[in-house]
């Protein structure tokens, strides 16, 4: 059973009342790909904003046409087994998986 404040009472929740915390955590952990989803994408347009002047300056390389090409493809080259990776950090907290190194 979980414990619930109720008018700055501590208490043990009831029945009903733990029913609705274990649904909302189930709902919460069950949406967890779903908001990882939503943080590569933030992430892919922050790298994809930080590069938009190569387009604007109008004689892109090969290479960062590539880059920016794999960013957009990333929703659907990649899958939820994936997430994980794409979001992972190092120890300074910069992302590690490939699909991030500018050329």
């Amino acid at each position: 059973m979980s414990k619930i404040s109720y008018n700055g009472e501590i208490r043990e929740a009831t029945s009903e009342e733990q029913a609705i915390i274990d649904a909302n955590e189930k709902a919460w952990s069950d949406d967890e790909a779903n908001r990882k989803l939503i943080a590569i994408k933030q992430t892919r347009l922050d790298f994809l904003k930080e590069t938009d002047w190569w387009v604007l300056r109008g004689n892109m390389t090969e290479a960062q046409s590539t880059y920016r090409q794999n960013l957009r493809n990333i929703p659907q080259d990649y899958s939820e087994t994936d997430y994980d990776d794409l979001l992972a950090r190092d120890e300074q907290g910069n992302l590690t998986h490939t699909v991030w190194s500018k050329p």
